[in-house]
């Protein structure tokens, strides 16, 4: 017994992070978790211009296992115009880091979810028009979302 936990322990300790991706025009919003994957906490919201040096430093300072990106859709569940945006992005975010896969989460509804949690929260009108943190919050949604979906298989 002793042996399985010891291996189980390891384990844990060699799990890596998973960053979140919350992809707009003019921010990125970004949320990981922790090292045993258990809490998701927002993280930074970068300027696009900005995102692959942030992600290139942040994957080097820490061990990333998996990038989970907000995929944009419609009430239809068809891609929404956001999509012409995201998905080069994707493209190139899987020739930056080959070694680390990718996955998408619809992230329908994450920024109004934002604003109510901002509002639950009981963030006044003017922090809740802070579109960064917006844009880190949702980054957070889409990561519990993914988080959840992976739990209950």
């Amino acid at each position: 017994m002793f042996v399985k936990d010891l291996i189980n322990f390891v384990a844990i300790l060699l799990m890596g992070r998973i960053v979140a991706i919350d992809y707009g025009q003019k921010r990125v919003g970004l949320a990981v978790t922790d090292a045993l994957q258990i809490i998701a906490s927002g993280l930074e919201t970068v300027h696009v211009k900005d995102i692959f040096a942030y992600l290139t430093k942040y994957v080097q300072e820490n061990d990333v296992e998996r990038f989970v990106v907000g995929e944009p859709k419609t009430l239809m569940n068809e891609k929404s115009d956001s999509s012409r945006f995201v998905d080069p992005f994707v493209k190139k975010l899987k020739k930056t880091f080959p070694e680390i896969p990718v996955s998408r989460m619809d992230e329908r509804f994450t920024s109004v979810m934002a604003h109510q949690a901002m509002r639950d929260a009981g963030l006044g009108k003017k922090a809740r028009q802070n579109k960064e943190l917006v844009d880190t919050i949702s980054a957070t949604m889409i990561l519990q979302s993914w988080m959840g979906m992976k739990n209950s298989f």
